[in-house]
């Protein structure tokens, strides 16, 4: 389907607190009697018109995404229900997915519901991941800060376990993937590291605890400077480069991997190119980070990143952000996706706040031209206004390029995420 066969209400003030809040929970509503498995966790994929097309695999991003969604859906609204439902969703994260044997999560279950109204798990990939790791402190952190028992000690525990089995610190980085007996592979990613500082901030405001931001920053610099400055002084086309642009892929020794899955488009966890998604999003959380703990770097890096993303890849002529570019500095995928384009407005509006608190107005209105902008054409292409929720996909021309809505790893996490962290940039201003 596509969004064309639907009428497009007017567009709302996209600035608005109460539209975010609303959009949030109807976001959420698309979820809400169709996602919650009585046998133990949640549904994790789903078609366009909210059809569950796999009951049975279970992804751990999917689970720990969960948590986060439902967690923050209880924020905006202090329904019971959601905080029963992130409870639910959390449980099974270890109850599905942990691994008594050798710690850690598995990556990919097959969950099986018995006639006592339990289930069977069967592992179909027990790969140990870092970016699972980052997703369970992460759902942990927001359990935690609605008031989830237990949730404080799974986040202290996996914390330890990545320090333990990922941590490098020759390097001031985790490394990415490992055997279920901990043999670590010799690829090494940015984008693990990203969603452990992600998971960092929330750690750290769920539990006020310094260790966590002293290593959210600590990754900020190592990925969004060191990752960075690495990548020009190798690049193959350096003509082409930026210096803040950030590649996706390294060796063991945190060499750029220029060839890693360049003919493996289908990867949504390792795409090749450089990944203006990826940009925006740690513009984003370096505006975040800068409000916990503030640096004289954060700012102007963020709006560097997030000014590089626009430049190499809005498409002018339809709308919405390119998924990735090359080396040379063309296009490489010149699809759309949901995610892209929630991180890229919720890191306009936080650069607008921050520009404004700067006293920097030509630049706060810049980024809100933004992500009014960025917004319109989500609320035209990737909102789903026939069924709720953002579609997941589309072409170029913004043609719709599936019928999954919610795939292994979306649950719409980034989408309402977006929201939350702009009514929560916005709070922050009123506060100031």
């Amino acid at each position: 389907m596509t969004t064309a066969l639907t009428a497009i209400p007017p567009r709302p003030n996209f600035r608005s607190p109460d539209f975010l809040r609303r959009h949030a929970l109807w976001i959420m509503a698309f979820y809400d009697g169709r996602a919650v498995d009585p046998s133990g966790g949640m549904f994790h994929h789903f078609l366009d018109d909210g059809t569950v097309f796999d009951a049975s695999t279970r992804h751990l991003v999917s689970a720990t995404r969960f948590v986060v969604t439902h967690a923050n859906a209880f924020r905006l609204t202090q329904a019971p229900q959601y905080r029963e439902r992130c409870a639910h969703a959390l449980a099974f994260v270890e109850r599905g997915f942990g691994d008594a044997v050798h710690g850690g999560f598995h990556w990919v279950i097959e969950w099986v519901p018995d006639d006592a109204g339990g289930g069977q798990r069967r592992v179909l990939d027990a790969t140990r991941h870092m970016y699972g790791l980052a997703f369970v402190i992460l759902a942990a952190a927001h359990a935690h800060a609605v008031g989830i028992e237990g949730a404080k000690g799974l986040l202290e525990r996996t914390f330890d376990l990545a320090e333990r089995r990922f941590y490098d610190p020759a390097a001031g980085l985790y490394a990415d993937d490992a055997t279920p007996d901990w043999r670590l592979s010799g690829y090494r990613g940015q984008n693990a590291n990203m969603h452990t500082c992600e998971a960092m901030i929330a750690a750290h405001a769920a539990t006020g605890e310094a260790r966590y931001l002293e290593r959210a920053e600590s990754l900020a610099q190592r990925v969004t400077l060191g990752l960075a400055e690495r990548g020009v002084a190798e690049r193959p086309h350096p003509e082409a480069g930026s210096p803040v642009d950030i590649w996706e892929h390294y060796q063991a020794g945190w060499s750029p991997d220029w060839e890693h899955n360049r003919h493996d488009r289908s990867n949504i966890f390792r795409p090749w190119g450089y990944q203006p998604g990826h940009f925006t999003e740690w513009a984003k959380l370096l505006c975040q980070l800068d409000c916990h703990l503030p640096a004289p770097w954060h700012l102007p890096r963020a709006a560097a990143l997030f000014e590089r993303a626009a430049s190499t890849s809005w498409d002018a002529e339809h709308g919405g952000f390119f998924y990735g570019f090359a080396p040379d500095g063309s296009i490489c995928d010149d699809q759309k996706y949901h995610w892209v384009q929630a991180e890229s407005l919720a890191a306009a509006a936080c650069l607008a706040v921050a520009s404004d608190d700067a006293g920097d107005a030509a630049a706060a209105a810049r980024h809100w031209d933004w992500y009014d902008r960025i917004w319109a054409y989500c609320w035209a292409h990737f909102v789903d206004h026939r069924h709720g929720a953002w579609l997941r996909i589309l072409s170029r021309e913004n043609v719709s390029l599936s019928a999954q809505k919610s795939p292994a790893g979306k649950v719409d996490y980034h989408n309402m995420g977006a929201c939350v962290d702009v009514l929560n940039a916005l709070a922050g201003a009123a506060r100031r």
